[in-house]
């Protein structure tokens, strides 16, 4: 997770990740599956998300994966 989020805070999108069954990441890897991209992410973490090529999705996008 990177920005801001408009209706979670970080800690309870970690949250949701993990009772989700994921494992939420401190940095950028190839490892990641994904990365949730909110409002002032830094173009520079976003240039590494894209260059290791991990899927960036938005912040409606996480909410219907955490659905279904």
């Amino acid at each position: 997770v990177t920005g801001t989020l408009r209706s979670l805070d970080r800690d309870a999108a970690h949250e949701a990740i993990r009772m989700a069954g994921g494992k939420p990441a401190s940095s950028v890897s190839k490892a990641l599956s994904f990365a949730v991209v909110g409002e002032k992410a830094g173009a520079q973490k976003i240039a590494k998300l894209s260059e290791l090529g991990v899927e960036v999705i938005d912040e409606d996008e996480f909410k219907k994966r955490l659905t279904h």
